[in-house]
Parts: C-alpha cells; structure tokens; sequence
C-alpha cells in the first residue's frame, strides 16, 4: 500500500499472497494474520480482493496492491532539485527495535511504539502528489534512510546534506544498539553504499542504515514552498536536510 501512496496514487485493491509452514505452525495463526490485513486495509479504503496460498518452509505475508493515479500527480525518486529541503514523515529504528524483540531484549512500551509506527499508513503520500512543490518522493523501506535518499540524489544528480540531530528516531533505540541489537541487513546495506556517503561515527551509521520495516515517506519539497510548513506540521513531516548541486566524490553529508 505504501508504494502507491509513495507515488501519489490512490490505492483501490489488494490481494494476498501466503506462504505457510503447515506442519510447523497452526492456520489459525495465519487466520490472525489476514484479520490484521482486512484491517488495515479497511484504514486504507480498499477491499482485501482475495490472494493465493502455499505450503512453505517459513511464513511468508504481503500484499499485492494495485493503484491509480493522475499522471500529472505521480511522484518519482529521481526529480528532485537543487535547492529543495528534505522531509521524514516516520522515526528511524524499526529495525534495530525487532532486532531486540527476536533476542528478548525489547520493553513493552518501545514494542508497543514501534508497531503503531509500522501501521500507520503513508497515506499523506496521496495529498503530496497534488503539491507542485513536491519534487521527488519515495518511502523509506529495506535500505534504510541513507539507500532510500541515495536513489534521489544519484537519480536527480545531486548532493544530499542531512541533519543527524533532527532526524526522528524511536525511543531508547541507543540502548538496543549497545546490546548490539544489529539487523544484519544494516551491514548489508553499509557495504552496498558505504563509499558514498561521507565519513560518519558508528552510531550514526546504525541508524541510518538501518532497515525499516513500513518506514516513513522522504520527500523532497521546493525550497520556497512556505505554505508547504503547515501540510508537514500537520502531518508529522520533520525536516532533515536539503539537496545541493554536486560538489565533491561523495553523494550524501551527514552533520
């Protein structure tokens, strides 16, 4: 559901895909999972349409969705412009928090946090698409901040300048990353990039490519666009750095 409303669209169906051990864990679980799927798609105005299931190793859940958009409110990752401010819709460290939650460390509270995050529909994504100060938008996914905002930079050709200190992050996250609660996909995506972004400490590195789980939207929003402001205030966007001509052999600059 995210991917459209990471391009502007409307979301208007979705089906399910499900793949369950059926001698390893009973259906009725699986049977839970969908009811939070119908749920959540409810919140989203669109019919769970059906889906298909296996019989698989491990269990395996997601949504094919289809969407509609005006071609003149799409959004792409690759149309930013020099001059335009960054803003983050979502906190960092989705990935860090079930890290703790597999090995037993995790409070209940920051668990309680990090799933109201990861349900919370991007659904602003739709009115954005409507704002010609939207330049470029994309949803902070798998890669991590730093991957995500790297196809921007690297697809508008240009030069990426992020505050640490404004970035929203989850709670007590430095606490489950001095447990070493780690994803291994955080390493992954430090080795797939790491050489272009310029020179940050560990902690930073943690965060910034750590993997989300239904992160929040990265928009890049014309510099002058004031009345922009308000929609972010609103809307929980926080503004975390701006984009530049490119200067230099690295792509993005942590400060």
């Amino acid at each position: 559901i995210s991917d459209i409303y990471a391009m502007g669209g409307t979301p208007l169906m979705a089906i399910s895909i499900l793949g369950w051990p059926l001698t390893r864990l009973p259906t009725s679980i699986a049977g839970r999972l969908r009811a939070g799927a119908v749920d959540i798609c409810k919140l989203a105005g669109i019919p769970l349409a059906g889906g298909h299931s296996i019989d698989i190793s491990d269990p395996v859940f997601g949504l094919s969705v289809t969407g509609l958009a005006d071609k003149d409110c799409i959004r792409q990752n690759n149309t930013a412009r020099s001059g335009c401010r960054l803003f983050l819709s979502k906190p960092l460290g989705t990935g860090i928090l079930s890290t703790a939650a597999k090995k037993n460390l995790l409070e209940e509270q920051d668990y309680l946090n990090s799933v109201a995050w990861m349900t919370k529909l991007n659904s602003s994504g739709t009115e954005l698409g409507k704002m010609e100060c939207v330049r470029a938008m994309t949803d902070v996914t798998g890669f991590g901040l730093l991957g995500h905002l790297l196809e921007i930079c690297e697809g508008s050709k240009l030069t990426a300048r992020i505050h640490f200190n404004s970035i929203p992050k989850l709670d007590n996250i430095e606490r489950y990353i001095d447990k070493n609660c780690i994803p291994g996909g955080t390493y992954r995506n430090w080795k797939s990039y790491g050489d272009k972004i310029a020179e940050i400490n560990e902690f930073h590195k943690m965060v910034l490519a750590d993997p989300q789980t239904s992160g929040g939207l990265l928009v890049a929003v014309d510099r002058d666009a004031h009345d922009f402001d308000a929609f972010a205030a609103g809307n929980g966007f926080i503004e975390i750095g701006e984009l530049e001509e490119p200067e230099q052999k690295k792509v993005i600059f942590v400060d």
